[in-house]
């Protein structure tokens, strides 16, 4: 199975890293890919860096695992990213005989039913969730079992937490001056001072 990260990633953080390689672990993937979203629906566009330059982030924070990959497949569709195209073009070019593990968050996996296509995207792709430090277990496994029994789809629950801190977080202290050593790798940050990004 290969490993599906998708994402404004604005900017990447440790988080992202820890959590992608715990899961590329538990569940033997082959590889992580990373897809840096162009246009998120769902994010305010004034809040995230450039595309280039978010592509560029992920870049030099990845370079060191040989099992992850950055894609720039979003990048270059014209319009909003929509997971369900990125699973389209990637099941023509892998084919039936690979599977696809698309990792999202506990928190969206509740939201799935807002995203395009998603009963599509649920037969393209295996879900593999990563829970948050404040999951709810219980709530988790009962929104698990409805979409396994209602879609028929295959989820995957993660056993490690995510890091519990955020993109917007990190944005806030880089802006405000404060230290956001230790929450991303130091080429991240190197490029962000470099970029004068969210200052």
């Amino acid at each position: 199975m290969i490993g599906l990260m998708g994402g404004t990633f604005s900017p990447i953080h440790y988080g992202h890293l820890l959590m992608c390689e715990s899961i590329r672990e538990e569940f033997d993937l082959k590889k992580v890919i990373f897809m840096p979203a162009k246009r998120p629906p769902h994010k305010d566009a004034s809040q995230i860096a450039e595309a280039s330059d978010r592509l560029a982030m992920v870049s030099l924070a990845i370079e060191d695992n040989p099992f992850f990959e950055v894609s720039d497949l979003e990048m270059k569709r014209e319009g909003a990213s929509y997971t369900v195209d990125t699973l389209r073009e990637l099941k023509w070019v892998y084919g039936d005989e690979e599977t696809l593990g698309l990792i999202v968050g506990a928190d969206s996996l509740v939201q799935i039913h807002t995203w395009k296509s998603y009963e599509e995207i649920l037969r393209l792709a295996t879900l593999i969730v990563a829970k948050r430090p404040d999951t709810d277990e219980e709530w988790l496994d009962k929104s698990i079992h409805e979409l396994e029994t209602q879609n028929s789809a295959r989820i995957l629950k993660a056993s490690a937490s995510a890091m519990n801190f955020s993109s917007t977080e990190i944005r806030e202290r880089f802006s405000k001056g404060y230290s956001i050593r230790y929450r991303v790798p130091e080429k991240v940050e190197a490029y962000m001072k470099e970029r004068n990004l969210y200052r």
